[in-house]
């Protein structure tokens, strides 16, 4: 591995402009691609095997004519104060509302009347009444101008002294992310990387390659969107983890450049051993970082599968352009990428009197500074105290996990959202008005059958299945939780029909949950007894099973990852403990950053602080967005960090010296590369959204654990209790193993003089 990737790595040095004219090929043939692509489908949601998508199926085969994808938007509208919403004045300015809203947008189909049906669209004091427009589109296609014209009629209706709000999908959305947070998150990681480099030139290539795979990587999907059905949203973690691994691999590759330059290498030469070393970390930290994002398939949700595979893609694309790429933009600038104040001692022209004069005063300067580098001086402090490393890290990190017992799971909904947008006042009025769970209606689907036993569906007629409907649907009245259920409406067929179920507890709650169970085990007992089959759905129906899906595929995911992961690690490291104590390592920090987020965005901890709004649920999606994404980055430090040590080692160092010489040279990037995804990811946090900070919150503050606590305290804590049998493996398995030189072992034919303190100081 590392002969072949040295080969690869001096041609794409030589070779620089062939290199650099095919990657741009490659970058403006995708862009052309993408540009020219039909536009990507929009967002479908599905859940294949549970009874909410089952039911849904249903409805969508039974009542095709109301099985309408359009988008919604709930009008609320309440009277002003000591006033009816009945009374004339203020009926004329609803109903003056209601036509303006028809004829807002060519994308309206339709406006509800609430005074057609007041027993529903009114509330029962009079005061709060609701409409509902349709649009013929999705939500994803109503446009700006639709957006606007229903923006201008509820601020018009307002003008009069009503209250009116809006909620639904067709609503625009306030809190959509406004670039702040990457704007950054970008900001801060220059920032870092001028700090650790100080040099522009190599402060800027990370920041460029990764950059160039990005691109690469969302216009490839943007170009395939239509042929395999990859949304907009599908590019939404290929960008994230695609942007957090290109910027790691790249400031590797020329952190180690920059090393053997200062080792005495030729550019060429040090080209070649920066990409068949640090290289061969970043291609197996990056397999192990494709095995976290295919393993999303294994959740069965078609939607987190093309998330993954996607970005999957993206970290492949990465990698390729880490070890070609990075060495021909080397090639150009193979002087100007060292440190500045040392740069003359690299240069390859013959130097002016005055310029030999500076490098001479530098190298004095440096001769002076004998002290060793932090991460030198780090690595010493924990080999002197293991244990007391060890324990202060393993207890801090299980001290802040123990909120993650009482994680629960849910959606993001209007409910959550700031209390200053107007899907969430219009939430909030209907809570007030109707009851908390006016917001989620449950859906019953009742479906008659044959009375042989057959399972066969049996057509009547709508007058029958609307009494079977209606009996069963005062049985499930009775169940406690429930505020009321709707008439039965039956199918054109007569083969079904359909309820609404309105809880006593708003869609988030505990509560609600239990009340969707309890109403499926009562559905159990009355299929018997009435030959019918009775589903429930609805969105917080399938809410609650998406929850539940999620739920019961985390510890599968994790046993998929962890595993392949550490046969992986088995295979780089030639050790059993190595890759044990990595996944185990891995999940400490994960739960003490679960943690974390249950006791800011659930329990409500230093809410102010983070601007959070309405402390509940944790949004299903995030354990697994987190485990992915924080799990790649983790092992990128993982094998980064402990491929320097068995380098190390395997050239003869004791295990103490080999974990000195591991931080020596990879502390510090280590270090760089884990600040700027922290940066990057607390840039989040300054959003609106609250969902939005969660996520940024939650992977900020996994890095943090898992670089600062894991990697770089428990790790070296580890190696320095366990000395040689960290690196023992059964002479059996070692037979069986397939041998991959990542330390680059067979490049010893190049090994450099011996290093002086000074040199050991330099490339710290």
């Amino acid at each position: 591995m590392a002969t072949f990737l040295s080969k690869l790595g001096r041609l794409a040095f030589r070779r620089k402009g062939v290199t650099l004219l095919l990657w741009l090929l490659v970058f403006v043939g995708m862009g052309v691609a993408a540009s020219s692509a039909p536009a990507p489908p929009a967002d479908t949601f599905s859940m294949p095997g549970t009874e909410s998508q089952e039911a849904f199926d249903l409805l969508t085969e039974k009542f095709p004519d109301a099985s309408v994808d359009g988008a919604t938007a709930r009008v609320v509208v309440r009277a002003p104060t000591g006033t009816k919403i009945t009374t004339p004045a203020t009926r004329a300015e609803v109903e003056r509302l209601v036509t303006e809203l028809g004829a807002s947008s060519p994308q309206v189909v339709g406006v509800a009347d609430p005074y057609e049906s007041p027993a529903v669209s009114i509330s029962k004091d009079g005061t709060t009444a609701y409409t509902v427009v349709t649009y013929k589109v999705p939500a994803a296609g109503v446009d700006d101008e639709a957006h606007d014209a229903l923006d201008a009629a509820t601020e018009q209706a307002r003008e009069t002294g009503l209250t009116v709000e809006a909620g639904g999908d067709a609503v625009k959305i306030e809190q959509a992310m406004g670039g702040t947070g990457e704007q950054i998150g970008i900001l801060v990681s220059a920032f870092v990387l001028v700090l650790t480099f100080g040099s522009m030139i190599a402060a800027g290539m990370p920041l460029i390659t990764a950059l160039i795979g990005v691109g690469i990587g969302i216009s490839g999907i943007t170009a395939l969107g239509s042929t395999f059905g990859l949304s907009g949203t599908t590019s939404t973690l290929a960008m994230m983890i695609g942007l957090a691994v290109g910027i790691d691999y790249a400031l590797f590759i020329v952190s180690r450049f920059r090393a053997e330059r200062a080792e005495g290498r030729t550019p060429e030469e040090a080209a070649g051993r920066a990409v068949g070393t640090a290289g061969s970390a970043v291609v197996f930290a990056g397999l192990t970082v494709i095995v976290a994002l295919a393993g999303l398939a294994i959740v069965n949700i078609p939607m987190l599968t093309k998330m993954g595979l996607a970005a999957a893609g993206t970290v492949a694309v990465a990698v390729l352009v880490a070890i070609t790429l990075v060495p021909a933009l080397l090639g150009l600038a193979p002087v100007k990428v060292m440190a500045r104040r040392g740069r003359l001692r690299y240069a390859v022209k013959p130097l002016s009197d005055r310029q030999r004069r500076r490098a001479a005063r530098h190298e004095a300067k440096l001769a002076r500074r004998t002290r060793p580098n932090l991460g030198t001086r780090w690595a010493r402090y924990v080999l002197r105290h293991p244990v007391v490393v060890l324990l202060v890290g393993v207890i801090g990190l299980g001290t802040v996990a123990v909120p993650a017992a009482s994680l629960e799971l849910g959606l993001p909904g209007e409910g959550q959202m700031s209390t200053q947008t107007t899907q969430r006042k219009a939430y909030d009025l209907l809570s007030e008005s109707f009851g908390p769970g006016f917001n989620g209606p449950l859906t019953i689907t009742v479906q008659t059958l044959s009375a042989d036993g057959t399972g066969a569906t049996s057509a009547g007629t709508p007058a029958d299945v609307r009494r079977t409907g209606d009996e069963i649907g005062k049985a499930l009245a009775r169940t406690p939780g429930v505020a009321s259920v709707s008439p039965a409406a039956a199918n054109k067929a007569g083969d079904t029909a359909i309820l609404t179920v309105v809880p006593t507890t708003g869609p988030t709650e505990k509560k609600t949950e239990e009340l969707v169970h309890a109403l499926r085990d009562t559905a159990d007992d009355l299929e018997r007894s009435t030959a019918s089959r009775i589903l429930v759905t609805g969105q917080t129906a399938m809410f609650i099973d998406f929850s539940q899906t999620l739920d019961d595929a985390l510890l599968p995911y994790l046993a998929l990852v962890v595993g392949l992961a550490f046969l992986l690690l088995m295979v780089v490291f030639r050790s059993v403990l190595v890759p044990l104590k990595a996944a185990l390592g891995f999940l400490l920090s994960v739960a003490a950053a679960l943690g974390a987020v249950v006791a800011v965005f659930q329990w409500g901890w230093l809410a102010d602080v983070f601007g959070i709004d309405a402390p509940g649920p944790i949004m299903s999606t995030m354990p697994i967005f987190m485990i992915g994404v924080v799990f790649g980055l983790a092992m990128d430090y993982e094998v980064f960090l402990v491929s320097r040590m068995r380098e190390s080692y395997a050239h003869g160092a004791r295990p103490g010296e080999a974990v000195v010489d591991g931080f020596r040279y990879g502390g510090r990037v280590v270090g760089a590369a884990a600040v700027i995804m922290m940066s990057v990811f607390s840039g989040f946090i300054v959003e609106d959204n609250d969902f939005v900070k969660m996520i940024g919150f939650a992977l900020a503050i996994a890095v943090l654990f898992d670089a600062f606590v894991v990697r770089m305290a428990i790790v070296p804590a580890l190696f320095a209790l366990l000395g040689r049998s960290a690196w023992w493996l059964p002479k059996w398995l070692d037979r069986i193993l397939p041998r991959v030189d990542v330390e680059g072992e067979r490049l010893a034919g190049t090994q450099p003089a011996a290093r002086s303190p000074r040199e050991s100081t330099l490339v710290g």
